[in-house]
Protein backbone atom coordinates (compact mmCIF):
# COMPACT_ATOMS: atom_id res chain seq x y z
CA UNK A 1 0.00 0.00 0.00
CA UNK A 2 1.05 3.32 -0.89
CA UNK A 3 2.14 5.88 1.73
CA UNK A 4 0.18 8.86 1.31
CA UNK A 5 2.54 11.89 1.41
CA UNK A 6 2.62 14.30 4.49
CA UNK A 7 4.00 17.94 4.74
CA UNK A 8 5.19 19.85 7.58
CA UNK A 9 3.43 22.15 9.85
CA UNK A 10 2.92 26.10 8.76
CA UNK A 11 3.26 29.07 11.18
CA UNK A 12 -0.59 29.45 10.77
CA UNK A 13 -1.66 25.89 11.88
CA UNK A 14 -2.72 25.45 15.21
CA UNK A 15 -0.85 22.89 17.18
CA UNK A 16 -3.79 21.37 18.97
CA UNK A 17 -7.61 21.20 17.85
CA UNK A 18 -10.29 19.34 20.13
CA UNK A 19 -8.00 17.19 22.16
CA UNK A 20 -5.43 15.45 19.44
CA UNK A 21 -1.90 17.40 18.56
CA UNK A 22 -1.32 17.68 15.09
CA UNK A 23 1.24 16.55 13.44
CA UNK A 24 1.36 16.88 9.49
CA UNK A 25 -0.84 17.97 6.80
CA UNK A 26 -2.12 15.88 4.44
CA UNK A 27 -4.24 18.57 2.23
CA UNK A 28 -5.05 21.79 1.78
CA UNK A 29 -7.97 23.61 -0.43
CA UNK A 30 -9.40 26.96 0.14
CA UNK A 31 -12.23 25.42 2.46
CA UNK A 32 -10.06 24.05 5.07
CA UNK A 33 -6.80 21.43 5.51
CA UNK A 34 -6.53 18.26 6.53
CA UNK A 35 -4.40 17.06 9.17
CA UNK A 36 -2.47 13.58 10.72
CA UNK A 37 -2.98 14.23 14.43
CA UNK A 38 -2.84 12.36 17.50
CA UNK A 39 -4.22 11.98 20.83
CA UNK A 40 -2.72 11.91 24.55
CA UNK A 41 -2.87 8.34 24.42
CA UNK A 42 -0.75 7.81 21.54
CA UNK A 43 -4.53 7.45 18.98
CA UNK A 44 -3.70 8.75 15.09
CA UNK A 45 -6.91 10.44 13.51
CA UNK A 46 -7.22 12.48 10.57
CA UNK A 47 -8.41 16.20 11.36
CA UNK A 48 -10.57 18.44 8.98
CA UNK A 49 -10.62 21.89 9.39
CA UNK A 50 -12.34 25.06 7.65
CA UNK A 51 -10.67 27.89 6.81
CA UNK A 52 -10.79 31.40 7.82
CA UNK A 53 -12.68 32.17 5.23
CA UNK A 54 -15.06 29.68 4.84
CA UNK A 55 -15.59 29.69 8.39
CA UNK A 56 -16.80 33.07 8.10
CA UNK A 57 -19.68 31.96 5.58
CA UNK A 58 -22.27 30.67 7.26
CA UNK A 59 -23.69 29.00 3.60
CA UNK A 60 -20.06 26.97 4.24
CA UNK A 61 -20.65 25.80 7.89
CA UNK A 62 -24.18 24.47 6.78
CA UNK A 63 -22.53 22.44 3.76
CA UNK A 64 -19.55 21.19 5.94
CA UNK A 65 -22.14 20.24 8.87
CA UNK A 66 -24.09 18.32 6.04
CA UNK A 67 -21.61 16.07 4.71
CA UNK A 68 -20.30 15.21 8.41
CA UNK A 69 -23.67 13.93 8.99
CA UNK A 70 -24.27 11.67 6.56
CA UNK A 71 -20.86 10.01 7.13
CA UNK A 72 -21.03 6.84 9.35
CA UNK A 73 -21.09 6.68 12.95
CA UNK A 74 -18.00 5.08 12.84
CA UNK A 75 -15.89 7.22 10.94
CA UNK A 76 -16.35 10.36 13.08
CA UNK A 77 -14.74 10.35 15.88
CA UNK A 78 -15.49 13.86 17.54
CA UNK A 79 -16.90 16.83 16.05
CA UNK A 80 -16.71 21.00 16.97
CA UNK A 81 -16.50 24.53 16.69
CA UNK A 82 -19.34 26.79 15.03
CA UNK A 83 -22.37 24.84 13.91
CA UNK A 84 -21.60 20.78 14.54
CA UNK A 85 -24.04 20.54 17.32
CA UNK A 86 -27.00 19.52 15.61
CA UNK A 87 -27.50 17.00 13.28
CA UNK A 88 -27.31 13.18 12.52
CA UNK A 89 -24.01 13.10 14.74
CA UNK A 90 -24.45 15.83 16.90
CA UNK A 91 -23.66 13.88 19.68
CA UNK A 92 -20.17 13.91 18.79
CA UNK A 93 -19.78 17.44 19.03
CA UNK A 94 -17.17 18.08 22.04
CA UNK A 95 -17.73 21.49 23.80
CA UNK A 96 -15.02 23.44 24.82
CA UNK A 97 -16.31 23.91 28.76
CA UNK A 98 -13.17 24.80 30.13
CA UNK A 99 -11.89 27.30 27.84
CA UNK A 100 -12.04 30.81 28.67
CA UNK A 101 -14.13 32.66 25.86
CA UNK A 102 -12.45 35.56 23.92
CA UNK A 103 -13.89 39.17 24.27
CA UNK A 104 -14.94 39.58 20.58
CA UNK A 105 -17.03 36.01 21.07
CA UNK A 106 -15.28 35.05 17.82
CA UNK A 107 -16.63 31.64 17.23
CA UNK A 108 -14.18 28.88 16.37
CA UNK A 109 -13.70 26.87 13.27
CA UNK A 110 -15.86 24.22 12.45
CA UNK A 111 -13.73 20.43 12.43
CA UNK A 112 -14.29 16.86 12.61
CA UNK A 113 -12.12 14.51 13.45
CA UNK A 114 -11.75 11.03 11.28
CA UNK A 115 -10.59 7.33 11.82
CA UNK A 116 -7.18 7.06 10.04
CA UNK A 117 -5.69 4.23 8.76
CA UNK A 118 -2.81 5.47 6.99
CA UNK A 119 -4.28 5.04 3.35
CA UNK A 120 -4.91 7.05 0.16
CA UNK A 121 -8.27 6.45 0.90
CA UNK A 122 -8.54 8.41 3.64
CA UNK A 123 -6.33 11.31 1.91
CA UNK A 124 -9.62 11.13 -1.22
CA UNK A 125 -12.05 11.26 1.31
CA UNK A 126 -10.82 14.48 2.73
CA UNK A 127 -10.47 15.71 -0.44
CA UNK A 128 -13.88 14.47 -0.69
CA UNK A 129 -15.22 16.70 2.30
CA UNK A 130 -13.33 19.75 1.37
CA UNK A 131 -14.88 19.82 -1.88
CA UNK A 132 -18.15 19.69 -0.79
CA UNK A 133 -17.34 22.83 0.97
CA UNK A 134 -16.11 25.11 -1.42
CA UNK A 135 -18.28 23.47 -4.32
CA UNK A 136 -14.94 22.99 -6.56
CA UNK A 137 -16.70 19.58 -8.03
CA UNK A 138 -19.75 21.51 -9.02
CA UNK A 139 -18.92 22.39 -12.75
CA UNK A 140 -20.01 25.96 -14.26
CA UNK A 141 -23.86 26.19 -15.01
CA UNK A 142 -24.84 28.17 -18.12
CA UNK A 143 -23.45 29.83 -20.22
CA UNK A 144 -20.56 32.04 -19.04
CA UNK A 145 -20.89 35.30 -19.67
CA UNK A 146 -18.74 38.18 -18.03
CA UNK A 147 -16.72 38.00 -15.06
CA UNK A 148 -15.95 35.06 -13.67
CA UNK A 149 -17.88 34.17 -10.54
CA UNK A 150 -16.00 32.96 -7.48
CA UNK A 151 -17.12 32.67 -3.71
CA UNK A 152 -15.79 36.21 -1.78
CA UNK A 153 -13.92 33.68 0.85
CA UNK A 154 -11.93 31.97 -1.77
CA UNK A 155 -8.73 33.94 -1.13
CA UNK A 156 -8.71 33.44 2.71
CA UNK A 157 -6.96 30.42 3.03
CA UNK A 158 -5.42 30.47 6.61
CA UNK A 159 -6.46 27.46 9.04
CA UNK A 160 -9.60 28.89 10.76
CA UNK A 161 -9.36 29.87 14.95
CA UNK A 162 -8.54 27.59 17.17
CA UNK A 163 -8.24 28.28 21.18
CA UNK A 164 -5.97 26.36 22.96
CA UNK A 165 -6.36 25.62 26.53
CA UNK A 166 -5.12 24.79 28.86
CA UNK A 167 -1.81 26.51 27.39
CA UNK A 168 0.97 25.53 26.41
CA UNK A 169 5.02 25.82 27.62
CA UNK A 170 6.01 29.49 25.43
CA UNK A 171 8.32 27.94 22.48
CA UNK A 172 6.92 24.16 22.68
CA UNK A 173 3.63 23.41 20.56
CA UNK A 174 2.98 20.68 22.88
CA UNK A 175 2.65 20.15 26.38
CA UNK A 176 4.88 18.51 28.73
CA UNK A 177 4.95 15.29 29.55
CA UNK A 178 4.32 13.64 32.74
CA UNK A 179 7.96 12.87 33.73
CA UNK A 180 9.43 16.69 32.55
CA UNK A 181 6.17 17.85 34.71
CA UNK A 182 7.45 15.71 38.30
CA UNK A 183 11.08 16.60 37.25
CA UNK A 184 10.18 20.79 37.09
CA UNK A 185 8.53 20.29 40.12
CA UNK A 186 11.73 19.01 42.22
CA UNK A 187 13.92 21.27 40.99
CA UNK A 188 11.45 24.08 41.83
CA UNK A 189 11.17 22.40 45.49
CA UNK A 190 14.54 22.14 45.92
CA UNK A 191 15.55 25.79 44.86
CA UNK A 192 12.64 26.54 47.30
CA UNK A 193 14.35 24.56 50.69
CA UNK A 194 17.36 25.70 49.30
CA UNK A 195 16.77 29.57 49.15
CA UNK A 196 15.20 29.40 52.96
CA UNK A 197 18.25 27.67 54.30
CA UNK A 198 20.35 30.27 53.17
CA UNK A 199 17.68 32.82 55.18
CA UNK A 200 18.45 30.94 58.02
CA UNK A 201 22.08 30.61 58.16
CA UNK A 202 22.57 34.70 57.29
CA UNK A 203 20.13 35.55 59.94
CA UNK A 204 22.10 32.98 62.27
CA UNK A 205 25.56 34.06 61.14
CA UNK A 206 24.40 37.83 62.12
CA UNK A 207 26.33 39.08 65.64
CA UNK A 208 24.19 40.76 68.02
CA UNK A 209 24.46 44.23 68.41
CA UNK A 210 25.02 46.68 71.57
CA UNK A 211 22.33 49.54 71.97
CA UNK A 212 23.39 53.20 70.79
CA UNK A 213 25.28 54.81 73.93
CA UNK A 214 22.32 57.59 75.51
CA UNK A 215 22.11 60.77 74.13
CA UNK A 216 22.80 63.66 76.80
CA UNK A 217 20.44 66.42 77.71
CA UNK A 218 21.23 69.63 78.46
CA UNK A 219 20.80 69.65 82.03
CA UNK A 220 23.96 67.04 82.20
CA UNK A 221 26.37 69.67 79.69
CA UNK A 222 29.17 71.48 80.52
CA UNK A 223 27.06 75.10 81.18
CA UNK A 224 25.98 76.26 77.88
CA UNK A 225 22.21 76.61 77.29
CA UNK A 226 19.26 74.62 75.71
CA UNK A 227 19.42 74.71 71.94
CA UNK A 228 15.90 75.06 72.12
CA UNK A 229 16.01 78.41 73.89
CA UNK A 230 19.44 79.69 72.01
CA UNK A 231 20.17 81.57 75.96
CA UNK A 232 21.77 80.30 78.70
CA UNK A 233 19.86 79.02 81.56
CA UNK A 234 20.17 80.19 85.18
CA UNK A 235 21.43 77.64 86.64
CA UNK A 236 24.48 77.07 84.28
CA UNK A 237 24.77 80.87 83.12
CA UNK A 238 25.30 82.70 86.72
CA UNK A 239 27.24 81.11 90.10
CA UNK A 240 25.60 80.31 93.06
CA UNK A 241 25.52 81.36 96.32
CA UNK A 242 28.06 78.54 97.75
CA UNK A 243 30.65 78.77 94.78
CA UNK A 244 30.73 82.85 93.86
CA UNK A 245 31.17 85.90 96.40
CA UNK A 246 30.11 85.08 99.95
CA UNK A 247 27.12 86.64 101.08
CA UNK A 248 26.82 89.76 103.30
CA UNK A 249 26.43 88.15 106.49
CA UNK A 250 29.48 86.02 106.03
CA UNK A 251 31.48 88.85 105.41
CA UNK A 252 30.97 90.61 108.53
CA UNK A 253 31.52 87.33 110.77
CA UNK A 254 33.34 84.80 109.68
CA UNK A 255 35.30 86.17 106.87
CA UNK A 256 38.06 89.10 106.09
CA UNK A 257 36.41 92.00 104.57
CA UNK A 258 37.51 92.89 101.07
CA UNK A 259 39.17 96.04 100.25
CA UNK A 260 36.22 97.50 98.52
CA UNK A 261 34.27 96.84 102.35
CA UNK A 262 36.46 98.80 103.76
CA UNK A 263 35.94 101.82 101.96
Amino acid sequence: MTEPLLYPLLAVDPARVGDWWLDARLAATPSGVAYTAHSEAGEHVMVLMLSEGASADAAAVDRFAGTVNTMHIDTVLARGGRGQADGRLGHRFVAPSDTPQAPDATPEAPWVTLAWDGSPDAVAEAHRVLAEVDLSWLPPQGTPSGPDYQLPWIDKVTPGLARRWPLPWPGRPQRAGWLSILVSWLIMMLVMALAVLIAILIFQATPPQSPPPPVPTSASGSGSGSPESGSPSPESGSPSPQSGSPSPGESAEGSSPTPDSRL
